[in-house]
């Protein structure tokens, strides 16, 4: 039988050091332990000399030093959280006065007031396709920024091109014209085309990377399934459930639109209600992701070539959700559009939406597949 917890540990973790307060049970002050170097083996040593393993709950913020952190404790017998820090109540004085002693003090009275919100750790598998994935979205920044510089280049010296899409086979065979007089500029213009054509090959290297990676996922029947939505590729979808997890553990879909920052601020007193822009919390990359698929429902319903092929092979129910959330959506964008509504906050509603639909469909996936 698991004993009662009656320590509460709270960690200020940072790259060189960790900050540790402790909390006991009942109404005494929390003390600061002090801090130590961010060694794991150290850290360990120095809580069995201030509370018992077995009847002690740890608690850090998320951050950029991730989850190795919890695991470590966790293999050694401690019980660890990791703490969302956007739930963290904190008063004004600790908004103007921030400290490690101080936000280690914090973490522990709020843990053992039960105020601290936990935040689902990945195991290990997720975590890595989710690193992959964000490997490759910051490839893709990269090709970007240097398809820019390309063109600013070509700006300057009045190279412009006059197509209406670039990067495809004609603009690569009007790049392959262009003869500077100077040979400093032809040297920088064969430069800036050599690092487009680098940034590109390693995004497709990245993705081929990651539909082998995913092959044996244990959420790839998720991320087949989630294809077939409208606006929903391989990229898209892989991104989504990297990031996301199973959404499963949300029990209503409005928990996944809240988790997503796709819900609008509300400021409201007595009589008085305001509404505001979305709130933007929650998972960016898994936002943005819904945002530029919800693009796709201004489109009138149907069922293209690509789609069909996506859909292959995967159950009727999955199929069903995707065709009525087409039916629902593409209307929904027509009708939104209609009272002349900006067509970025069209599209935030039809993102919102679709993030129900995808709850659904997760929803039909039994344990075992997902």
């Amino acid at each position: 039988m698991k004993e009662a917890i009656t320590s509460f540990v709270g960690l200020d973790v940072h790259k060189n050091s960790v900050a540790i307060a402790v909390a006991e049970a009942g109404r005494q002050a929390p003390r600061f332990v002090g801090t130590v170097p961010s060694s794991m083996s150290t850290l360990c040593k120095t809580l069995r000399g201030v509370c018992r393993a077995e009847r002690t709950l740890v608690v850090y913020e998320a951050g950029p030093c991730g989850y190795g952190w919890a695991r470590h404790l966790r293999a050694h017998g401690w019980t660890c959280d990791v703490i969302a820090p956007a739930r963290i109540a904190r008063s004004p004085a600790e908004q103007r006065i921030k400290t490690d002693r101080r936000d280690a003090l914090l973490l522990a009275r709020e843990s053992r007031a039960g105020n601290l919100v936990s935040v689902v750790m990945p195991d290990t598998s997720d975590e890595a396709i989710r690193d992959l994935s964000r490997t490759r979205e910051d490839a893709c920044v990269a090709r970007l920024r240097a398809r820019q510089q390309l063109k600013a280049m070509l700006l300057r010296h009045g190279h412009a091109h006059q197509g209406k899409t670039s990067w495809t086979g004609a603009h690569e065979r009007h790049l392959s014209t262009i003869r500077f007089a100077h040979s400093a500029q032809q040297i920088a213009f064969e430069e800036y085309r050599q690092a487009v054509k680098e940034a590109h090959e390693r995004v497709e290297r990245l993705t081929e990377q990651l539909r082998e990676q995913c092959a044996h996922w244990r959420m790839n029947p998720l991320v087949k399934a989630l294809m077939c939505l409208r606006g929903f590729d391989f990229v898209a979808a892989v991104t989504f459930v990297a990031e996301v997890g199973d959404p499963r553990r949300f029990s209503h879909p409005r928990e996944l639109m809240a988790y997503l920052g796709l819900v609008p601020s509300e400021y409201s007193s007595g009589e008085s209600r305001h509404q505001g822009p979305i709130t933007k919390t929650g998972n960016k990359h898994a936002r943005r992701i819904l945002v530029e698929a919800a693009w796709n429902y201004r489109h009138r319903a149907s069922i293209s070539r690509v789609l069909e092929v996506r859909q292959q092979g995967q159950s009727k129910a999955s199929r069903d959700i995707a065709w009525r959330a087409q039916l629902r959506l593409t209307r929904r964008f027509a009708h939104l559009s209609m009272r002349r509504l900006p067509q970025n906050k069209v599209c935030v509603a039809i993102a919102r939406e679709l993030a129900g639909f995808i709850w659904d469909i997760a929803r039909q996936l039994t344990p075992a597949s997902a």
